[in-house]
Order: C-alpha cells, then sequence, then structure tokens
C-alpha cells in the first residue's frame, strides 16, 4: 500500500485570504532565474528591501543558504537539481499560503524545471524575472571564483560550462544587466509587482 493514501491534509480555519487581508497584499513568489554571477541575489536583495520598506510581508529564499541547510544532501546532477527545485517550491508555496511575499533567487536552468516550479505554486501566484546578463559577462565577473574552478575542471555540472542554461521564453520581466542600472531595474520590478500587490508601494 502507498502510504500517501494515508496522508490527509488539515483543513485550517485560517486561510490565505484571511492573511492577504489582514496584510493588506495579496502573497506571491518573484522567481529571478539566471546565470551564476549574472546579478540575480543583488537585484533580488534590493526587490525585497524596498518592498520591505513599504510594508510589505516578505521573505528572501537563496540558492546557496538553501543547500546549506534543507537540501544540503543533494548534489549537482540533473536528478539533484530538479530535486532541490521542486523542494524549494514546495517551501516558497507553504510561505505564500502564510501570506508572504517571497523573493526567490535561484539559477533554474531547465525550462521543464521552472514549468515544475511554477506548477507547484501556482501559475497565479508566480512572477518570473529573468536577469538576463551573458556568460562572457558572467565569466568576467566571477563574483566567487566558480567559472574559473569550472574551466579547470575543478567543478563538474556547472551552468553555463558543461551543463546546459535555457533561456525563458516568456518571462514576465526581463532586466539585462549589461544595458540596464540597477535603480532602473529596481523601479521596474516593483511598478511590476504593484498591481499584484493590489495596493500601491509608491
Amino acid at each position: 500500500m502507498n502510504n500517501m493514501e494515508n496522508i490527509i491534509p488539515h483543513d485550517f480555519h485560517i486561510e490565505k485570504t484571511d492573511r492577504n487581508k489582514s496584510n493588506g497584499h495579496d502573497s506571491f513568489v518573484v522567481w529571478f532565474t539566471g546565470l551564476s554571477g549574472s546579478g540575480k541575489s543583488t537585484i533580488a536583495n534590493l526587490v525585497e528591501n524596498e518592498l520591505f520598506k513599504k510594508g510589505i510581508k516578505t521573505f528572501s529564499l537563496d540558492g546557496d543558504n538553501v543547500r546549506k541547510g534543507l537540501n544540503n544532501n543533494l548534489g549537482f546532477t540533473a536528478g539533484d537539481r530538479q530535486e532541490n527545485l521542486r523542494r524549494i517550491a514546495e517551501v516558497a508555496k507553504l510561505f505564500v499560503e502564510s501570506g508572504s511575499v517571497i523573493i526567490a533567487s535561484f539559477i533554474s536552468p531547465l525550462k521543464k524545471d521552472r514549468e515544475l516550479i511554477k506548477n507547484i505554486i501556482g501559475e497565479d501566484n508566480f512572477i518570473e524575472v529573468f536577469v538576463n546578463t551573458s556568460l562572457a559577462e558572467c565569466e568576467r565577473r566571477d563574483v566567487k571564483g566558480l567559472y574559473k574552478k569550472a574551466r579547470a575542471g575543478e567543478i563538474k555540472n556547472f551552468t553555463g560550462i558543461d551543463a546546459p542554461y535555457e533561456n525563458p521564453a516568456n518571462p514576465d520581466l526581463e532586466i539585462k544587466t549589461e544595458e540596464e542600472d540597477l535603480e532602473d531595474a529596481l523601479k521596474r520590478i516593483v511598478l511590476h509587482l504593484e498591481d499584484k500587490l493590489k495596493i500601491s508601494v509608491q
């Protein structure tokens, strides 16, 4: 017998809509995707800080931080990467139910995995932001020295070097960091979120 048959979700008296009403804004996930070194975490942090200053209930999920804790038993094979993202999506979904706006920053390189994430969280609660920075620029920055190690063969399955990154076809927002400065990108993202929040964040 499948043990899942014996798991029956509990119906709680307080629902997402109740928490959203109490908070004064909707809850959802803003998912930043892009190559390592693209600027995802930097932009995500700025967005969260801006929303937090406006009184929005927020919480950040970031690739390195999650891998040090919740997903420290996973490697970087295709299967482990997918499981890493599946778990993160489930956690993000719980936070959305809690009434928070989740700022998630993960490479999430494959289209099928990003579709899985969207399906778990729910399309209405998912905003995809593609931080579009060229591989050449990411390698030039190489903030963490990872590209150098990947080129030397010290890191295997590194996205952009010996593992693919598939650009999102229709992201909700695309930030081209080589053409747009951080301040303008921040304003554009926050403006895009304004309607979704159902309150003014200006």
